[in-house]
């Protein structure tokens, strides 16, 4: 349980500082190319994005609601 949560909270963590500084992953990454051509911002919108999902889904992992949320949004393909 204490594990699962120290893991939801470091991707809340890496998600909000993706989102909030996009500098500091694209040093780290470096540029995306899929990114620069299909989206408008480039890179830094595909880490805004990613930031995003990371912390979304670092909150589905502290709540534990993984199992629900996968069975409401793909219950019918895989159940």
């Amino acid at each position: 349980m204490l594990g699962r949560i120290l893991i939801g909270i470091i991707m809340v963590v890496v998600g909000f500082f993706f989102s909030w500084k996009t500098q500091w992953p694209m040093n780290m990454i470096g540029y995306v190319a899929f990114a620069e051509r299909w989206f408008m911002g480039g890179s830094r919108t595909f880490y805004k994005l990613l930031g995003i999902i990371l912390i979304f889904i670092g909150i589905i992992v502290i709540t534990n609601l993984q199992d629900r949320f996968i069975a409401a949004t793909l219950g019918n393909i895989l159940f």
